[in-house]
């Protein structure tokens, strides 16, 4: 055996010390000193620190074993072959790769959990051999030592938002590959200068093959990048025939006439619908490419995605897409307006308030209410707000008011979950008759009542107030108008719930930033941020709490209490509508 080369052993210890010591939660603030609460638990959840890296480059096997067991590491008898750290030696010091044995041990470390492992890069290095130079030069600058973090069910959208997110923080692109021999894709980064783990790289690694992300992190020519962005840019703005894809699918019933489990041939479902059937075929071909159907050898299955546009699921989400293939789609035609002049598209367009315009149109007011129960999966589970516990555990039972609350899903689900509450919705005559349907269907009728009016008719003396998805309805004066109402009739041991998708505090993607879009163009009304919240509470003599509570589809649960006397009643107030 030839002798271990000069601090080889000693690195190998610190790398396994290393791993033994630190754990996701506490390696990544030092890594991204940056990071807030929520962004940490976000990576916390979406990736586990998994293995701290080194190449090592022993004269032969022997010393390898040798210098493993000295660290107390298991020899792994069947290491695998590196594709992504050979391929880099090669490009930094001009080999050919055939010439490079790099394989990857992973031996756990005692003390650590058994995921946690240190990961080998080795490549043999022979006394006299030519890549002595290569060996001398890998020691010195420790080109391969970074931390890697396995990332939880890998998919695309979830490895671009982490990518996105390390790249806000300071960390660069910095190679990676495809590992057929582990089918494993690993991304390479720099990390931030500001970094505190003394590693100047990281990996994420994501088992299974995803091109499309490795190709966006690894850049390619300036012409490949033209073509991707140029693809890149004709979905953006396709994006309209999506939209009316999905609306004509539901306009034809074509979910209802597909299942799972049968499948369907163009001709025949042209024939039940009542369609050309060789247009139908280029419309079913569209909704396979969405996922929304699947073709067989014997026609078209619906899949799971698509079932939600069947008329009969609960909660079908088909009125939506009719409402945005329908009236939304066309306010939005008028979006120009709207930015330049700063009117809603839609009043602008039909001429008044869309609440107002489907009030006017019965089936239409109906296709909306629907629209609306669509997005019941926001309340699923139902909200567990410590609020309402509390109000449902109280001595005497404890009342929650629904402000604006539609049909009532929302105050039906609060209600079903906690026995003992009795409710209140407050909204326009129509839709208090749907809700008292629905309250009596679910078996909450006995337990709620009924106030027919506007936001100036808000009951006073309840325990819970509730603001679902109504105050991005409306500009500023107004809800500070809504939220004065809802101060004066709260009792001082009151809560108000307010549910809303609230705006990222920085540029990171949201739903809410989409939702404020199309506030501004068919309501004029608009998303906020929780400061922005906290401000329009200030004023009305309220106060915001730190204890936001996060909901399905984007949306957030923000509380509020009074700060002051209850205000003097005013002479007029905006109409209490049911939100879009």
């Amino acid at each position: 055996m030839t002798a271990t080369p000069p601090g080889d052993a000693a690195y190998l210890r610190a790398t396994a010390d290393f791993v033994r010591d630190h754990d996701t939660a506490t390696l990544l603030p030092l890594l991204l000193p940056g990071l807030d609460g929520a962004e940490l638990r976000s990576l916390a959840g979406h990736c586990r620190f998994a293995h701290a890296a080194l190449l090592l480059l022993p004269p032969d096997e022997e010393t390898l074993r040798t210098q493993l067991v000295a660290c107390n590491l298991d020899f792994d008898a069947n290491p695998q072959p590196s594709v992504v750290v050979r391929r880099r030696l090669a490009e930094r010091h001009g080999r050919d790769e055939a010439e490079l044995d790099v394989t990857i041990l992973r031996p756990s470390v005692p003390g650590a959990p058994k995921e946690r492992t240190v990961e080998i890069f080795a490549l043999t290095v022979p006394p006299g051999s030519d890549l002595a130079e290569l060996a001398a030069h890998e020691r010195e600058h420790q080109h391969e030592s970074h931390l890697a973090f396995e990332v939880q069910h890998p998919d695309p959208l979830a490895l671009r938002g982490l990518c996105a997110l390390l790249a806000r923080h300071g960390a660069a692109p910095d190679g990676g590959g495809y590992n057929p021999h582990e089918d494993a894709t690993v991304l390479y980064f720099t990390a931030p200068a500001d970094s505190r783990t003394g590693y100047r790289r990281v990996e994420l690694h994501a088992g299974g093959d995803h091109p499309g992300v490795l190709a966006d992190h690894l850049g390619s020519t300036g012409a490949d990048r033209e073509h991707r962005s140029a693809e890149t840019l004709l979905h953006l703005l396709t994006g309209a025939w999506t939209t009316q894809a999905l609306a004509v699918s539901v306009r034809l019933a074509l979910p209802d006439a597909l299942d799972t489990r049968t499948a369907a041939d163009a001709p025949a479902l042209a024939h039940t619908l009542g369609a050309d059937p060789q247009n139908l075929g280029t419309l079913l071909r569209y909704l396979t490419m969405l996922n929304v159907v699947t073709e067989h050898h014997d026609g078209y299955r619906l899949t799971e995605l698509g079932t939600l546009l069947r008329a009969d699921t609960p909660g079908s989400m088909g009125a939506l897409a009719l409402m945005y293939g329908g009236p939304f789609y066309q306010s939005f035609a008028a979006l120009e307006h709207t930015v330049r002049t700063g009117e809603a598209a839609f009043d602008h367009l039909f001429g008044e308030n869309h609440f107002i315009h489907f009030a006017r149109d019965p089936e239409l007011a109906s296709l909306f209410d629907q629209s609306m129960a669509a997005s019941a999966r926001m309340f699923d589970p139902v909200p567990a707000h410590p609020a309402v516990t509390a109000a449902a555990a109280a001595p005497r039972p404890g009342t929650v008011v629904d402000i604006a609350g539609g049909n009532g899903e929302l105050l039906g689900r609060l209600l079903t979950a906690h026995p003992r509450l009795q409710g209140v919705l407050l909204e326009r005559p129509h839709a208090v008759e749907a809700a008292r349907t629905r309250l009596d269907a679910l078996g909450c009728g006995d337990r709620s009542s009924y106030v027919t009016g506007d936001f100036a008719d808000v009951p006073t003396g309840a325990d819970v107030y509730v603001l679902s998805r109504v105050l991005h309805d409306w500009d500023d004066a107004r809800c500070a108008e809504i939220l004065r109402h809802c101060a004066r009739a709260m009792p001082a041991h009151a809560d108000l719930l307010i549910i809303e998708r609230v705006l990222p505090a920085d540029s990171s993607t949201s739903l809410a930033t989409a939702w404020d879009l199309h506030m501004m163009a068919n309501t004029g009304g608009r998303e906020r941020r929780a400061d922005h919240y906290a401000r329009l509470l200030a004023d009305a003599g309220l106060h915001l709490l730190d204890d936001a509570t996060p909901l399905p589809l984007g949306a957030t649960v923000l509380h509020a209490r009074r700060t002051t006397a209850p205000l003097p009643h005013p002479a007029q107030a905006p109409e209490a509508t049911q939100p879009a």
